[in-house]
């Protein structure tokens, strides 16, 4: 027998046909007795023991049917649901328990109602159902169910969102500079914090007889300290919380891994580094190569142009994005579309905009 069947477990769908056997057959009995056939056999069985029979034999059909389908129900979310932690797990769990004691509580009256025969299968199938379907809305809802058991219970909580982190500055960032732009503009915000390796790597950069090295020193101190005096963010200075480690970038992720705190960096191999790790990582490079020009110098786009340009022989069109593209040399031939060699980028306060040369 297959592990499963319509999307669930083999052994539930069994379950549920068992339950409808059970209760077919007893609908074959109940009916059997109702009409009154005392005395009336079928070969070697009563009128109930053939009631009980073909009752069984129609729920045997039956139970696949109704079992398949009601696993094709509940498995239409499972798609979705692949690579579980062992918290979404545990929330699955609780969310079986959940709808079974639902079920049985809301149910329980029946049984108290009718033959036991009818109504103990009927009670099984209601609660195998909902604890299957509390099953999946624990796996959907993992936060808010693994909430329910409260702090006491030991359970890690959840990643807190990035934005929310506080970030660790490493030294590439001091030296760039661009930092100061990013905050201004109110892409970051919130606490930045200043560790005293990266203080002191810039402090022996400025201090260096190269002057190329020196100039980098003394711009990320002077980057720290304009950081400071920004409005959007808390500056804080901590200590070298891992004198163990020998080197600047290990002590930047082993600080974050311990606080936690997200890295601020713009090297690129120090933030895959930081990543396989398991720190929290924000990657202003990474920022600006999803920000860089649609297109660059030397690029071929094919336009269509729209209007005149206001220099003559110019004409002007769109890219997809809204980017408006001057061509020289190409009124006469407005309304067509056109391909052109880009010649260069200007960055406006109104956006971006593109000068080519029609080829």
């Amino acid at each position: 027998m297959p592990a499963t069947t319509a999307g669930i477990p083999a052994a539930v769908l069994e379950v549920l046909r068992f339950c409808v056997v059970v209760f077919l057959a007893g609908v074959g009995y109940q009916v059997a007795h109702g009409l009154g056939t005392d005395g009336v056999r079928m070969g070697p069985f009563d009128a109930e023991g053939t009631g009980i029979i073909l009752g069984a034999a129609v729920g045997y059909v039956l139970g696949g049917v109704v079992g398949r389908l009601t696993g094709r129900t509940l498995s239409q979310t499972e798609r979705s649901l692949r690579g579980r932690s062992a918290e979404q797990v545990l929330a699955g769990l609780t969310g079986a328990v959940i709808g079974t004691l639902l079920a049985a509580g809301l149910s329980w009256p029946m049984l108290l109602v009718g033959s036991t025969a009818l109504t103990i299968p009927v009670f099984v199938f209601v609660c195998v159902t909902v604890a299957t379907l509390g099953y999946r809305v624990g796996l959907t809802h993992r936060e808010r169910v693994l909430s329910l058991l409260g702090p006491g219970a030991g359970l890690g909580g959840t990643a807190a969102p990035l934005p929310t982190l506080a970030r660790m500055v490493d030294t590439s960032v001091a030296i760039d500079g661009r930092v100061l732009d990013v905050v201004r503009a109110g892409f970051l915000h919130g606490t930045m914090l200043v560790s005293a390796p990266v203080v002191a790597e810039l402090q022996g950069l400025a201090d260096a007889a190269d002057d190329r090295r020196r100039a980098k020193g003394r711009r990320g101190l002077d980057t720290l300290e304009a950081l400071r005096r920004e409005r959007g963010v808390d500056v804080e200075h901590v200590a070298d919380l891992a004198p163990e480690v020998p080197e600047v970038d290990a002590k930047l992720v082993r600080m974050c891994l311990d606080r936690p705190a997200a890295l601020l960096t713009l090297d690129t191999n120090l933030a895959r580094a930081a990543s396989l790790s398991g720190c929290r990582v924000m990657n202003l490079h990474a920022l600006a190569l999803s920000l860089r020009p649609p297109v660059t110098a030397g690029d071929t786009v094919h336009v269509l142009l729209t209007r005149p340009g206001k220099e003559p022989g110019q004409a002007v069109g769109y890219l997809d994005d809204g980017t408006m593209v001057v061509v020289e040399k190409a009124r006469e031939r407005v309304g067509t579309e056109v391909g052109a060699t880009v010649t260069s980028v200007v960055v406006t306060a109104n956006g971006r905009l593109v000068f080519a040369r029609s080829a």
